[in-house]
């Protein structure tokens, strides 16, 4: 049995060796070849894919921090306000429009000195936000105090200073708005056409920001026409009446470029074309007027009788370039203004737009965009409220400068269009404005808003001086009456404030 094993073992050591030989004589084994390059591609495809992937989230984030940190669902607003207290907000001039205190139970208020003045334009921080309190809510919340200051406000148990914003908000013209609109609905807008600084903004109704946690609930229940918290300056949409008449006659010198001189028309207080009327204010005969006059008399019946002999495309263009129906370059609220001219429009419609009627409607910062266009040789400079933000202690966080958005019409336009606004002032609705110790020129317009012809909305809208304009102002009063009668005096009050204060 055991010589039986033992030769059994002996086989199978034979085998072996024998295998070891011939695997020796057949050389190395050959390795199975894997397909290893698409694996190779594939994965390097899906590494770059990734890279750019958070390199796209990580510049969006970074280009649009203001906005991701201003969303409600950011609780890192909260964090900010835990450890900083919201900065002040300051006029040009240094007056503090808004600042941040403690109650007796140590909880942060914010607190507005002039009260209802500023309320639409500077805003509220509770209850959500609005005005300069949402646009620059990024900085308020944030400090660049140095390392030193913010020690020292530990060691004391105290949250470090917001970021102070400053703005280019003038606190006498702001309070002249406020005070010559009175107890009447509108709006008024005061910019610098060279700069785009707003110097002013006034809307009415208003609320005061520093009541407005506890009145919140009875100003959002409010179903009657005062909507105090809309700031009608930037959210109102009104029918712009004669202001329009610049937009009109833009479109008509674009289409006539070497006749619109040769322009007459006889008016007698009405004018009809395919049985459709067209009167003048109060049905006042104008008489022979041309192209000129008929601006500054602000003739419906001559202004019906141009936009019918205006070609629909370029009326069309026209309005795309005065930026109607389209964004507009503002960092607060807005509406977007509307005014139609296509292929369906019917000749009734044609009329009615030319006088800045019908479904025509713009809020007063889009007109006082339009005008401060035209006072600055047509190129328009981006509006802006924040000219600098600084840290509590002085240090420059962010400067803002002017910067222009959009050339609306050629300069050889914008010097006519200067031209016949002067006339208004001379010769025409805004007679008011003559005779100064300064030249100005505008736009009156008499917008009606319903189906009596004796319920209309005042407008102005203007710069001066007339020959190197500084200051544009753009007004309405709702349910006043003429722009003439009711409009042109509130700028009046504004430019002398504005030249007085030199």
């Amino acid at each position: 049995m055991k010589d039986q094993f033992r030769i059994q073992k002996d086989n199978i050591d034979e085998n072996r060796i024998k295998t070891s030989v011939k695997r020796q004589n057949d050389g190395p084994r050959k390795k199975k070849k894997i397909r290893s390059k698409p694996i190779i591609v594939l994965g390097s495809f899906y590494c770059v894919l990734f890279v750019a992937l958070i390199g796209y989230i990580c510049n969006y984030a970074y280009k649009n921090k203001q906005v991701l940190l201003n969303n409600s669902y950011n609780t890192r607003q909260q964090i900010l306000l835990n450890q900083n207290y919201r900065g002040k907000i300051l006029s040009r001039d240094g007056d503090v429009l808004a600042y941040t205190t403690t109650d007796e139970n140590g909880k942060d208020k914010r607190v507005y000195p002039y009260d209802k003045e500023f309320a639409h334009v500077v805003g509220y921080s509770t209850n959500g936000k609005a005005g300069i309190e949402s646009a620059a809510n990024y900085y308020l919340i944030n400090t660049s105090i140095d390392l030193q200051d913010k020690v020292k406000l530990d060691a004391q148990g105290s949250k470090y200073p917001g970021d102070n914003v400053y703005t280019t908000l003038d606190v006498n013209l702001q309070e002249v708005a406020y005070n010559a609109l009175s107890a009447r609905k509108g709006a008024i807008v005061v910019s610098n056409p060279k700069t785009g600084e707003i110097l002013a903004m006034v809307s009415k109704p208003d609320y005061d920001p520093n009541t407005i946690a506890a009145e919140w609930d009875s100003m959002i229940a409010d179903t009657s026409p005062d909507a105090k918290l809309l700031n009608r300056a930037t959210q109102g949409l009104y029918p712009p009446g004669s202001t329009f008449k610049i937009v009109t006659a833009l479109a008509y010198l674009r289409d006539h470029q070497s006749s619109y001189q040769n322009y007459k028309f006889n008016c007698n207080g009405h004018f009809s074309y395919e049985g459709n009327t067209i009167s003048c204010f109060h049905g006042e005969n104008h008489g022979s007027v041309d192209f000129a006059s008929s601006f500054a008399k602000s003739c419906n019946s001559s202004f019906a009788n141009m936009g019918l002999d205006v070609k629909r495309a370029t009326f069309d263009d026209t309005l795309d370039d005065l930026l109607f129906n389209t964004e507009l370059p503002l960092t607060m609220n807005y509406a977007k203004s509307s005014a139609v001219y296509n292929s369906s429009t019917t000749s009734d419609d044609v009329m009615q737009l030319s006088i800045g009627q019908g479904t025509t409607s713009v809020t007063p910062i889009h007109m006082n965009m339009i005008t401060c266009a035209i006072a600055n040789d047509g190129v328009l400079m981006k509006p802006y409220l924040v000219s600098s933000v600084k840290s509590e202690t002085g240090k420059v966080v962010k400067n803002f400068s002017s910067e222009s958005y959009k050339r609306l019409m050629a300069k050889n336009e914008a010097d006519i269009l200067r031209g016949m606004m002067e006339e208004v002032v001379q010769k025409g609705t805004a007679s008011k404005l003559k005779g100064l110790s300064y030249t100005a020129a505008g736009k009156t317009g008499s917008a009606e808003y319903n189906s009596s012809t004796s319920d209309s909305h005042a407008w102005f809208t203007g710069y001066a001086p007339a020959e190197d304009p500084e200051i544009c102002v753009t007004i309405i009063v709702e349910d006043a009456g003429s722009g003439g009668s009711y409009a042109v005096p509130i700028a009046k009050r504004l430019f002398d404030a504005y030249f007085d204060a030199e």
